[in-house]
């Protein structure tokens, strides 16, 4: 999961460390100590131009014992030069591998990285991100706290790598701090029965799939559920429901196509009531914010449902739409909580870490996979760790 987010990442630091290290001056070296180094180059130059003459002049003619040896005591000079800079040529020149921010930390030599700097530096992971469907607002909050944690603040060349990596990690985890639902336990604390729940979302975005999900895992819990065909202007969606209906042993309440969506969904509550049934999922239409009369159909019937949850589903492979489709619901209906289908074949992870804390609603369950069992609960935990943080 996520393996293109990973990759525009390290290309990014890898970047920013071409950068740093152009730009950042080597560490400072004591006057006495530079003085000696400054001093000695010069005058093995000049010693080192003598001898190529020296040599030139031994090809023409035989060597002698006192011209050997003269060539062995400036081999043995040049040999101490070589050691004097050793030390000096491995630290600029040394090269290992590097994990995720370990190219920063071979690279950055200076104690402090200036404003000006860090918004240069920046710029390619903000890109990187970008690229990955990071909505812009997450994007910004990932840059005002990196920036408080390392711009003018002594940072020993040890510990780059950690505080950077530390306060990325600090950031994305701020993305979900919002009050995780345990939809089971709800469900169960609920004394009136039925809990009412309406799934909204665009055409495609995988609700009824998502539902029947839902619907199994409520029945591997020991409870019953009942389904509310309240699409009733898409082609074959109550038939699509019936038939998951058939499947999981679900009774499903529907009318006839272009009838009163909302009124589904009251008959499918009274139904429930007088059968003693705990849940209610009440399946709609998509939509868009910009179709007013289903916008105003989805408010009747929550209007009417008055449901516990309401849920956005909607496809994580779609990124800065499926957030923006969420952000448009919450504003128009107020959702709960949010549902991404088909994470797992998700590898920019945008809308996995942008949606929570675009909408401040948490994501509940994921979507691995076709199969009624492959919706998994959310852990922001897994998904910062597939980010390689």
């Amino acid at each position: 999961m996520f393996n293109f987010l990973k990759d525009k990442l390290k290309s990014a630091i890898s970047k920013i460390s071409k950068k740093v290290e152009a730009e950042t001056p080597k560490e400072e070296i004591k006057e006495e100590t530079k003085g000696k180094i400054e001093e000695k180059p010069k005058k093995e130059k000049i010693k080192h131009e003598k001898t190529k003459e020296d040599i030139q002049e031994i090809k023409k003619e035989e060597l002698t014992e006192e011209k050997q040896g003269f060539l062995s005591k400036l081999k043995e000079k040049f040999i101490k030069k070589e050691e004097l800079t050793e030390e000096k040529e491995v630290e600029e020149h040394k090269e290992e591998k590097k994990g995720f921010f370990g190219i920063i930390k071979e690279k950055i030599t200076t104690t402090k990285i200036s404003e000006e700097k860090f918004e240069d530096l920046f710029s390619d992971l903000e890109l990187a991100l970008l690229e990955n469907n990071v909505a812009f607002e997450v994007v910004e909050k990932i840059k005002e706290d990196l920036k408080k944690d390392v711009v003018d603040k002594p940072i020993k060349r040890g510990d780059v790598e950690n505080t950077i990596k530390d306060s990325l990690k600090e950031s994305i985890e701020d993305l979900f701090l919002t009050p995780k639902i345990n939809l089971m336990d709800m469900i169960k604390n609920k004394e009136e029965k039925p809990f009412v729940i309406c799934f909204v979302g665009i055409n495609g975005g995988g609700k009824t799939t998502s539902i029947s999900k839902v619907a199994h895992l409520i029945k591997k819990k020991n409870l019953s559920v009942v389904l509310a065909a309240s699409d009733t202007f898409r082609a074959a969606s109550i038939e699509q429901l019936k038939e998951w209906g058939n499947r999981l042993n679900i009774k499903v309440i529907a009318h006839n196509y272009k009838s009163d969506p909302a009124a589904v969904a009251f008959d499918a509550i009274k139904y429930a009531q007088a059968h003693k049934i705990d849940v209610v999922l009440i399946d709609t239409a998509g939509r868009l914010h910009s179709n007013i009369n289903l916008m105003r159909e989805m408010q009747k019937i929550i209007k009417v449902a008055k449901p516990d949850l309401k849920i956005f589903v909607g496809e994580a492979i779609t990124g800065n739409d499926c957030v923006e489709q969420a952000k448009e619901f919450n504003e128009a209906i107020g959702i709960d909580g949010v549902i991404l289908s088909k994470a797992d074949v998700d590898e920019k992870g945008g809308a996995m870490v942008s949606t929570s804390f675009v909408t401040h609603r948490p994501i509940i369950y994921i979507g691995i996979g076709q199969n009624l069992d492959d919706l998994k609960e959310f852990n922001k935990d897994e998904i910062i760790k597939s980010i390689g943080l």
